[in-house]
């Protein structure tokens, strides 16, 4: 009988729990909502909502008779993995929800952004402490999920466990990212004083590895918020460095001197802490002008950024004027890439006035950002696009803030906390001299081995295109074809690929269209880095496989690639599994 009575006990208690943190479910759609809405009495409603139901789930697992059933042997660990999921949905409530919310309202985003006036950064800073708190909050319950062993738990609660785990793995990332963003940008946006960065805009027309060749070249300004654009150049106006910019002898191996010759070749790499400090110290050393930073973008995340502020009128004096006829009045998120990467090119035979363009409409965007033009919220998601896709890069000269931002991809970093365990990467580097990469489709694509030892063994895949027109030598300017300068015949597109594989890896073998050839085998970072050159006429493909063994980590292999002006998700194609067993 009371076997029976305990049972039924113990029953009511699961039917509780089950239904508060289903509640919690729906609390927390209201909530995203309301934040998303920029609703603070909403919010704090469901926070309130929220606390309430996680509460109860957690007071109903905090049972003595649950707690004594969490010692019976095989089914004892269930109800103690419940406890600690109820345990962990209330600490998040109510030391990561709660605190996070208290502060929602002291922050409106669209005063945060820079603007030609200049913003209060004091919300932000008083808000960082909140942010952190709930960041560790959060980050000590999913440690403690974590820690649980699911082995041999039911699938009623082992299901419910792993999801939790994954939830609170994301708000543990999106979390700590908001704490670090909270602590580093008030200073960084000039609210200690004045900060001048480096703006690199990188074009994809001529592939570098981190993107394109730096085109337009400004100094951006943040004064307590104010944002100006200062003095404008271009990569080809600042010349030859001799002596050469010092840089690191294991990339200059890969990449050449080159990296410390040209401002157009500091990201041959795609290490771009290493390209930006290099430019920075090349525009210090020509201009005398002292950068605290290097931000960089390209035509794909300009249009990200127009997609926010609306369409941006040409107006600069002499602007529309250096141009032929069929150039757009206004820059749009629509038109913005094949003006800057195509027709720029096309359609202005000087490179002076090519550049003049370029920086002239670079100079109408970000007077459209600094005059407060645009929406906060569109804005906030293109460049978080773009820095998800590698299109927004930035570096600071300071150490502090730095150390902060290479744990994220922004960082373009190559080595370090960015880097997934089992991360890939293809890179691409022009070696026409010309201006023909537009015209390149590119796919990528892992494929899973079988290696036939403990290890792995992975093939990354890079097939390519030339969509250019069959007459392009004759059809394109000189320009955009690079006339035979650099000895490939015009229209043709000779391109180094470049492979990364994980830490300790190996890259092992080469093959063309099927057929084996020789590779350049380097390291990075203790990273294998293998270098295939590639030619196409136009209409020709070619695919190459770089084949990488012994590869100790064991997560879920991922690729990340250079930049072009194809959409990410067309060029990264997904990890394709061989087939592995007997006989194969």
């Amino acid at each position: 009988m009371l076997a029976i009575a305990a049972s039924v006990w113990l029953g009511s208690r699961a039917t509780i729990i089950k239904s508060e943190l289903e509640a919690t479910a729906q609390v927390v759609s209201v909530l995203k909502d309301s934040i998303a809405s920029n609703k603070p009495p909403e919010a704090l409603a469901a926070a309130a909502q929220l606390r309430a139901h996680t509460a109860a789930a957690r007071e109903a697992s905090d049972d003595p008779l649950w707690t004594l059933a969490s010692a019976i042997p095989w089914l004892g660990p269930n109800f103690g993995a419940i406890t600690e999921v109820t345990r962990s949905a209330d600490d998040v409530a109510a030391l990561g929800v709660d605190p996070l919310v208290s502060v929602f309202d002291t922050l409106n985003w669209d005063s945060l952004l820079p603007s030609s006036t200049g913003t209060n950064l004091e919300p932000l800073r008083l808000a960082s402490p909140s942010v952190s708190s709930a960041a560790h909050a959060v980050r000590a319950s999913s440690e403690r999920l974590n820690g649980i062993d699911a082995n041999g738990l039911l699938p009623q609660v082992a299901e419910p466990l792993a999801l939790a785990r994954e939830q609170l793995e994301n708000i543990t990332g999106a979390l700590d990212a908001a704490a670090n963003a909270a602590a580093i940008a008030p200073g960084m946006l000039g609210a200690d004083g004045q900060r001048n960065y480096l703006l690199m805009i990188q074009n994809n027309a001529e592939a570098r590895a981190s993107g394109g060749i730096p085109g337009a070249l400004a100094v951006l300004t943040f004064d307590h918020g104010k944002l100006t654009l200062g003095a404008q150049g271009s990569a080809s106006g600042l010349g030859v460095f001799f002596p050469v910019v010092p840089v690191d002898p294991e990339q200059a191996q890969i990449y050449s001197a080159r990296l410390g010759e040209y401002m157009h070749d500091v990201n041959l790499t795609p290490d771009f802490p290493t390209a930006a400090a290099t430019a920075q110290a090349m525009w210090e050393r020509k201009t005398g002008q002292h950068t605290d930073g290097v931000l960089s973008l390209d035509p794909v995340a300009l249009g990200y950024i127009l997609n926010a502020t609306g369409p941006v009128r040409i107006t600069a004096p002499g602007l529309a004027a250096t141009a032929k006829s069929g150039f757009p009045s206004e820059m749009t998120g629509k038109n913005v890439v094949q003006t800057l990467v195509s027709d720029v090119y096309s359609k202005i035979e000087r490179p002076d006035i090519q550049d003049a363009y370029f920086a002239g409409v670079a100079k109408e965007i970000f007077g459209a950002l600094a005059s407060g033009k645009g929406e906060a919220k569109g804005l906030i998601k293109g460049i978080t696009r773009g820095a998800a896709e590698g299109r927004v890069l930035v570096w600071s000269g300071t150490a502090a803030e730095q150390a902060i931002i290479t744990n994220y991809p922004l960082s373009g970093s190559i080595a370090g906390k960015s880097v997934a365990p089992a991360q890939f990467g293809v890179y691409f580097n022009d070696g026409t001299g010309a201006k023909m990469d537009y015209y390149v489709k590119r796919t990528v694509q892992l494929v899973k081995e079988c290696s036939g030892d403990d290890y792995g063994q992975i093939k990354v895949r890079i097939t390519s295109t030339n969509t250019a027109p069959d007459d392009a030598a004759t059809s394109l300017p000189v320009y955009v074809t690079g006339g035979e300068s650099y000895g490939v015949p015009a229209g043709t597109v000779q391109t180094n690929v470049i492979a990364y594989g994980p830490v300790q890896a190996n890259v092992e073998t080469a093959t063309v269209d099927g057929t084996k050839t020789d590779f350049a085998a380097h390291r990075h970072a203790d990273r294998p880095v293998g270098t295939v050159t590639v030619t196409l006429a136009p209409g020709q493909s070619s695919t190459v496989d770089l084949t990488f063994g012994k590869i100790v980590q064991h997560a879920e292999p991922n690729v990340v690639v250079t930049p072009t002006v194809q959409p990410v998700k067309d060029v990264i194609l997904a990890t394709e599994n061989a087939v592995c067993g007997a006989g194969k």
